[in-house]
């Protein structure tokens, strides 16, 4: 989607882009061949609160992977505590 757009006294085009944030926190989108190569203006859209909540689990899995997986951190068994639905 292209729009046209006046901003600080300047004519501006818009391309509406989908891109990726990668670990390095670095930005990846494919640009169309039309776009000449030089210095853009963006606008990041972050998903809402809803959508984020998937984001923010992958976030932490990733970031907490080495201490999820380490043996050492297993302190608890099947064997601890009463089933959710155990009498009273």
């Amino acid at each position: 989607m292209m729009r046209s757009l006046a901003m600080d006294n300047l004519a501006l085009n818009a391309i509406e882009l989908i891109g990726d944030v990668d670990a390095d926190h670095r930005l990846h989108a494919d640009v169309p061949k039309e776009v000449p190569a030089g210095q853009v203006r963006l606008i990041v859209l972050l998903p809402g609160e809803d959508a984020a909540g998937g984001v923010w689990a992958q976030g932490i899995a990733a970031d907490w992977s080495a201490e999820l997986h380490d043996a050492r951190e297993d302190i608890y068994t099947l064997d601890d505590g009463q089933p959710v639905n155990a009498g009273r």
